[in-house]
């Protein structure tokens, strides 16, 4: 009888004590201030499959044959929203895409929700970078540098590199 009543009391304190840091981090969700860039003032730009087949490339028409759709070279970051990396770069390629505004075209796709589109690509870990040029194939880079400094450093100088033809170092205005 002790050890039901024990048994009911470690119960009973567990469900309370369960309840109250469900409570404690649904007040804490809540009361996080909601983002104060609007979608209008993003640097770069959500993709669905359907703007892919129209901006980017329509696999479905010519699977085998690479035909980029678009006006300017582009880099599109495969990203879900429950990777650490993915959550620390976006920030990053934010202020990446900011800056190169103009000559390049920043997308985002969501894995989870574009898993068609991931796996066009053979997307297996995230994040994953896919860097457009104007000319030729496209080339997948995946994962970030240690430090904000050096993946920025890294955006940058394959956004120069791949999508713009500048050489290192000579980033003339």
């Amino acid at each position: 009888m002790k050890t039901r009543f024990i048994t009911f009391l470690m119960a009973i304190v567990f469900l309370f004590g369960y309840s109250s840091c469900t409570a404690k981090a649904e007040k804490n969700n809540s009361e996080k201030p909601t983002e104060s860039v609007s979608e209008a003032d993003k640097a770069t730009t959500m993709l669905t499959k359907a703007m892919f087949l129209e901006k980017v490339w329509d696999y479905e028409s010519s699977p085998k044959e690479w035909k980029y759709k678009g006006e300017k070279p582009a880099l599109i970051d495969f990203y879900a929203d429950w990777c650490g990396p993915c959550r620390t770069a976006a920030p990053i390629l934010e202020e990446v895409a900011g800056e190169f505004a103009g000559e390049v075209i920043v997308y985002k796709i969501d894995t989870q929700v574009e898993r068609e589109l991931a796996a066009v690509f053979g997307v297996k870990s995230i994040p994953a970078f896919l860097y457009i040029p104007m000319e030729g194939r496209p080339t997948m880079a995946s994962g970030i540098a240690r430090t904000k400094e050096d993946t920025k450093k890294m955006f940058t100088e394959n956004i120069n590199t791949i999508l713009l033809n500048k050489q290192a170092g000579n980033d003339a205005l």
